[in-house]
């Protein structure tokens, strides 16, 4: 019966070690108490408060993943329109070398209009160089084959 009453007497110990432990923890730098339903009660006060930040946490972890999926869409949305100004880009410099267009500063002349100044009937002036224009029109004002139906023959 002794070993059973020491028994009980260094498990109750034991226990209240746990408990003095338990209110340590949750209290630190303060004296700790000694009664259990006292420490119970702030056991239970702190936890209560974890899971609400836990779930708190929670909630934000989601909504920060749901706005990361819309970046990872608007990045793609951003990266197939770069590809397309890019697209254009040389599709419209490709364009720009095809067009026959002279350096800036070259001037070409009309060499009939120097060395034939009675037969040609146009004035020639030194400072306006014949630059063809016709390059600079837009496809459909170039466009001559429909001219009889757009323009009648002035007689």
């Amino acid at each position: 019966m002794e070993d059973y009453k020491s028994e009980i007497e260094n498990w109750d110990l034991s226990l209240m070690e746990e408990f003095l432990d338990l209110s340590a923890v949750l209290e630190p730098g303060r004296s700790c108490k000694t009664e259990k339903p006292a420490i119970l009660d702030d056991a239970i006060r702190v936890l209560t408060q974890l899971k609400s930040e836990s779930l708190e946490l929670k909630e934000t972890n989601e909504k920060l993943l749901e706005e990361i999926k819309c970046l990872k869409v608007e990045k793609n949305e951003l990266r197939e329109e770069k590809l397309t100004l890019k697209a254009d880009k040389e599709r419209m410099e490709q364009q720009l070398k095809t067009m026959s267009i002279p350096p800036a500063g070259f001037v070409p002349t009309h060499l009939a209009a120097y060395h034939h100044p009675v037969v040609n009937k146009m004035a020639v002036y030194p400072s306006y160089g014949l630059i063809p224009m016709w390059q600079y029109m837009p496809p459909s004002a170039r466009d001559t084959s429909s001219d009889h139906e757009l323009r009648p023959p002035a007689a």
